[in-house]
């Protein structure tokens, strides 16, 4: 495999792709993908935008990787690796690979749930559902795929998915009468026999767990895996390694329970009065906080609090269901199926403010919505579950204590740490195997995480300790663009300080010069969704006022890809939006040249699991904020940062009103990870500078 030649002026990416430009920095980085392949080991690679990092990591998988899965963070990013990048690369390089798109099953139509739609329409909360519908029975019958996203005439959003897909809680499985023709089966089917398969990072977790569905996994047969947008995995994975139960959860349960009930055991059961005190119970939840939204670790709360009476409460509700529903069990697949959800749903509860599990740090903690609550189970660090995971280590030494094997409604009294792959041929990790005699062999596999941000200043020792990398070999390569030419980096002064009451409604007055200035063509790419609401509020009455003619889009009155067409579409937008627009958005060219970031984004100090995170650094001796918050913050301002550079010929001006930047110590560190743009605090620089775009 001659990468050089390969990526070379005259080779075949060249004749395949129009603009085509030769980067030292990618052939280094497919030369590192190759090695790693090679050598069945774990890279984590850093690529600055522009690098040209897709291509990098599929040509050597394509030519050499054996059975490759790529997991992306986006289902954006996602669908144009299947449909755009993948199989222009395969047709580039001639390779006869098979190529396979895995979605969650929440994307799949599911024959069963839509015919019980359909059996009682008067469940349908409005004439939109009932007009969706139709349009559902009509896309069914013509689609392949049974991918909601093919069917354009329902928006992605439209509440009548929910009805017409399935859950892992109310999925049939093979009892299911539709299981031969089942999408999400002929999905996983395909992705079997491909070569390539393209998920995302929930949809790889989460099928960590297939085993337990009989599904075929994936992993065993997979020689190399790729992580694309790898810095979103800590979250990801800690999201899977714990465990919640929700107030919304419990209220389908009962929606279904209710529906199921009636049509296939009224005879039976009188349902409603069979219900209605978990009904009670699960609303009564909510009622033990204020109106407030909060988010509060399960200590705060104290021994009296009233969460814990009505915990008991709902958990003697849901044990008369459960036990109603096993009575029921054997007249159907459905009741069975709702009997097992019951269970599940018993079984976190029970979890919630149990002990710790054996040498596993965890913490329970409560997040307070304006509909509802969930209950939350997390592990403070995810290293040492991931390491295992992808070394293939079981821990056959776990035994759960006394209290815990007397309380059958724990969830890991049966479920120790389970390894993927577990029954391979070969050992992934010699060292690891020697130190634990019950060490399973897996595969030898190539592990590749890449994203354009996951090093501070080229150290990657926040990514890697969070995931149990520390043997994995780690490279970054810059951008190649000219960003002194291209770009401009503007820290106004004056600003107030981010914790003042004025400072969103400040930062909007002093982007307005250099909005108007633009010409619009600008994000405002806020830190929290109250500060969307305001600066958004605040853009529209100062346009009202000097009668600008530019439209302000903002985060939530539309889905994304509407927001982000329209955008497009008007030349002279501010489009004013939150976390969701600070990564995976790709608008080049002059349709975005001004971006507007009102704070460092440190992560928010109510969060429980980062104050417990932090307490534990702390304990051990670590300074929580240089070597914890501030390497977050970096990561994650530089995918906002990096929203306007997004080509050679982009040019534009990144302004970030926080003071911060430049008068604490801090703010240098920070500042030095940005791309090395020009830097000015001078506002007649920047006006000057964007007159010229």
């Amino acid at each position: 495999m001659d990468l050089p030649t390969l990526f070379s002026a005259s080779g075949p990416l060249a004749r395949a792709f129009e603009g085509y430009h030769v980067r030292h920095e990618q052939i280094e980085m497919a030369q590192a993908v190759a090695q790693a392949i090679q050598d069945a080991s774990t890279v984590v690679l850093e690529a600055g935008t522009g690098v040209g990092k897709t291509a990098a990591y599929l040509v050597p998988a394509l030519l050499e990787g054996g059975k490759v899965i790529v997991s992306t963070g986006t289902k954006a990013l996602q669908d144009q690796l299947f449909h755009r990048d993948l199989p222009a690369v395969r047709d580039a390089l001639a390779v006869p690979v098979k190529v396979a798109l895995l979605k969650g099953r929440a994307n799949y139509l599911c024959w069963h749930h839509l015919g019980l739609a359909n059996q009682d329409a008067t469940l349908l909360s409005s004439r939109q559902e009932v007009k969706d519908l139709g349009l559902v029975n009509r896309f069914i019958h013509l689609t392949p795929t049974g991918d909601k996203a093919e069917c354009p005439t329902v928006p992605e959003h439209a509440t009548i998915w929910a009805r017409v897909t399935s859950t892992r809680e109310n999925c049939l499985g093979s009892e299911c009468k539709h299981y031969a023709d089942c999408f999400v089966m002929k999905a996983r089917r395909e992705a079997q026999d491909a070569d390539v398969v393209v998920v995302n990072h929930h949809l790889f977790f989460a099928d960590l767990m297939l085993r337990e569905e009989g599904v075929p996994e994936l992993l065993p047969n997979a020689q190399t895996i790729i992580f694309d947008e790898a810095h979103q995995l800590p979250d990801t994975a800690t999201l899977f390694f714990g465990d919640s139960v929700s107030t919304a959860q419990l209220l389908d349960l009962l929606r279904d329970a209710l529906a199921t009930g009636q049509a296939q055991a009224r005879d039976a059961v009188h349902w409603p009065n069979v219900l209605s005190p978990l009904d009670r119970a699960t609303r009564d939840l909510r009622l033990c906080f204020g109106p407030q939204q909060q988010r509060l670790a399960e200590p705060q709360l104290g021994a009296d609090h009233p969460l814990h009476a009505a915990l008991l409460t709902l958990r003697e509700a849901l044990a008369e269901v459960r036990s109603t529903l096993e009575s029921q069990a054997d007249r159907s697949p459905d009741l069975a199926q709702l009997q097992r959800r019951a269970h599940a749903l018993m079984q976190r509860l029970a979890a919630w403010g149990a002990p710790e599990r054996a040498n596993q740090a965890e913490l329970c903690w409560v997040d307070v919505g304006s509909h509802g609550l969930q209950l939350h189970r997390t592990p403070i660090s995810v290293a040492d579950v991931f390491r295992r995971q992808r070394l293939g280590l079981v821990d056959e030494d776990f035994e759960p204590d006394a209290a815990t094997q007397a309380q059958d409604e724990a969830p890991w009294v049966d479920a120790p740490l389970k390894s993927i792959g577990a029954d391979g041929p070969t050992p992934t990790h010699a060292d690891a195997s020697n130190e634990n005699p019950h060490a399973s062999t897996v595969p030898r596999r190539a592990w590749v995480f890449t994203s354009a941000t996951l090093a501070v200043k080229n150290d990657f020792k926040h990514f890697t300790e969070a995931l149990g990398l520390e043997d994995a070999h780690c490279q970054a390569w810059s951008s190649p663009y000219d960003y002194p030419t291209q770009a401009m980096l503007y820290v106004p002064e004056g600003l107030p300080q981010p914790s003042d009451a004025r400072h969103t409604e400040a930062l909007v007055e002093a982007a307005l010069p250099l909005i108007r200035a633009n010409r619009g063509r600008a994000f405002v790419l806020c830190t929290s969704l109250r500060a969307v609401q305001r600066a958004a509020d605040h853009l529209k009455k100062l346009f009202e006022e000097g009668a600008d003619p530019f439209p302000v889009l903002r985060q939530g009155d539309a889905p994304r890809p509407t927001l982000l067409d329209d955008f497009r579409r008007a030349g002279n937008a501010v489009l004013v939006g939150s976390h969701s627009f600070w990564e995976g958005i790709d608008v080049k060219g002059d349709a975005l040249t001004l971006v507007v970031i009102d704070k460092l984004p440190f992560a928010p100090p109510d969060d429980p699991v980062l104050a417990k995170r932090l307490e534990l650094l702390e304990r051990d001796g670590g300074n929580p904020f240089m070597e914890h918050q501030v390497p977050q913050a970096i990561i994650a301002l530089k995918q906002g940062a990096g929203r306007l550079i997004r080509s050679e010929t982009d040019r534009g001006v990144l302004m970030i009103g926080d003071t911060r930047l430049i008068e604490r110590p801090y703010g240098r560190r920070i500042w030095q990870s940005l791309p090395p743009m020009r830097r000015t605090r001078k506002e007649d620089d920047v006006v000057e500078f964007l007159k010229t775009l």
